[in-house]
């Protein structure tokens, strides 16, 4: 493109500490989140007509592991398309070469709030059974692709007025992996699983320990968990599911499994005990959803070892969750990743600015007028098109240009990717994004 030309599509902008430069057909720009991955901003596109969010990436050419983790969340948020992942919309540079490249933008659909308000509300049984419906359609589709998330929060899912969930980051690479030994640093860790906190092999279940965490926030209204760094993490989890067998401890790596003896042992409580009845809303006459199914389905989810946990599939299955199962949503085609050494790859930062440089350039390519070619148009769209008519929802006259900076700490974990994206923090939505009473 000619280089004058490219220069008059954008324009620059103060948000917060940081410039955006940004293509002209992006307006109204608010501060909405941040974190160690980048500033995320609401915009109005006069292209698609709509609100948009553009997460600007925080200095992904600082080290390889910044640069590594920005490919890795480009390539896969290309490759994924799925109602319940958030989904990309543009990416682009306002640089002209290689040699001047330095900032990526991506732009998502804008949500209305995240889960971390949702875990403020009273819920009833078909709004709770219904979001972790979708929490596992979502998991379900990035694990037909090989993608184990590992990292799932509150804070990095989100949700619109109409019930309807998006899981908005892909987790750690493997290469992230920290084992319980290692000096701890500033991250959500509440939402392990006992595998990743203990520094063990991982499989897919590994996201189920977290679905059950984030359930069980959402019946008590605070953290299960709540681990300062990972060794009082895993005291946390014993305490409450009592000290795991023999078998278990056998697992561990010998270092790991001498502190994990040493440490008292505790016989737990019973399921019945942390999540009683009446921390549960009243049985649904309408779905026959009953707290005992709510609970049986936190004692399958919430298994330290991960060889007796519930898995994805299995969970689908549950009496509590699939009353809504609709195989459009559950066994939609898996994406494909084009790059098949994604998590492997090793590469200096110049190596990988270069790789990052090329995704921008396909998408660029790819696209007209900004739309993809190819994708739906209703991208995002509730969950239209369902074979159940009777998925929760709520008219509501929530505006996404309310939007205001977050101020919530789950918002600025320094370990997060697009954890803020898409999430507006402020206004009516922040207060009641589903439509339920408190």
């Amino acid at each position: 493109m000619n280089r004058n030309k490219r220069e008059k599509e954008y324009y620059s902008i103060d948000v917060g500490d940081s410039t955006f430069t940004v293509l002209k057909r992006y307006q109204n720009l608010r501060p909405i989140g941040s974190g160690a991955q980048g500033i995320v901003c609401s915009a109005y596109d006069h292209n698609l007509e709509r609100n948009v969010a553009i997460k600007k990436l925080s200095r992904p050419f600082q080290n390889q592991t910044h640069a590594k983790r920005a490919y890795r969340e480009l390539v896969l948020m290309k490759c994924v398309n799925h109602k319940n992942i958030i989904g990309l919309l543009n990416v682009f540079t306002p640089q002209k070469t290689l040699e001047e490249f330095q900032d990526v933008y991506l732009v998502m659909e804008l949500m209305d709030a995240n889960l971390c308000q949702v875990i403020q509300m009273e819920l009833d049984h078909e709004r709770l059974s219904y979001l972790l419906y979708q929490m596992l359609c979502g998991i379900k589709h990035l694990h037909a692709a090989g993608i184990i998330h590992r990292d799932l929060k509150p804070s990095n899912i989100v949700v619109k007025s109409d019930c309807t969930l998006k899981i908005l980051d892909f987790g750690l690479a493997r290469t992230a992996a920290t084992s319980l030994l290692m000096t701890p640093y500033v991250v959500t860790r509440y939402y392990r699983a006992p595998e990743v906190i203990l520094g063990m092999g991982y499989q897919a279940n590994v996201d189920i320990w977290a679905v059950g965490c984030i359930m069980a926030e959402m019946v008590r209204h605070k953290i299960l968990f709540p681990g300062r760094d990972y060794i009082d993490q895993w005291n946390k989890v014993i305490e409450q599911l009592g000290t795991p067998s023999q078998e278990f401890l056998l697992k561990l790596n010998q270092s790991v499994r001498t502190y994990v003896e040493n440490r008292p042992r505790y016989a737990g409580y019973s399921f019945e005990k942390l999540f009683p009845d009446v921390l549960f809303p009243a049985d649904s006459e309408h779905n026959k959803l009953k707290a005992s199914q709510a609970r049986d389905l936190l004692s399958k989810m919430l298994v330290i070892d991960a060889s007796k946990r519930i898995s994805v599939d299995e969970a689908l299955q549950h009496p509590y969750i699939n009353v809504w199962y609709d195989p459009t949503e559950v066994e939609a085609p898996p994406p494909v990743i084009t790059d098949k050494q994604l998590d492997e790859r090793e590469h200096t930062v110049e190596e990988w600015k270069e790789l990052i440089y090329k995704e921008v350039l396909d998408w660029e390519e790819r696209t007209k007028n900004g739309v993809i070619r190819g994708q739906p148009g209703s991208i995002g769209a509730a969950v239209s098109g369902s074979s159940h008519q009777h998925h929760p929802s709520t008219s509501s006259s929530t505006s996404t240009n309310d939007v205001s900076m977050s101020t919530d700490p789950m918002l600025t974990d320094t370990d997060s990717s697009l954890e803020t994206a898409g999430a507006s923090a402020g206004g009516a939505a922040a207060a009641d994004p589903l439509g339920c009473s408190r």
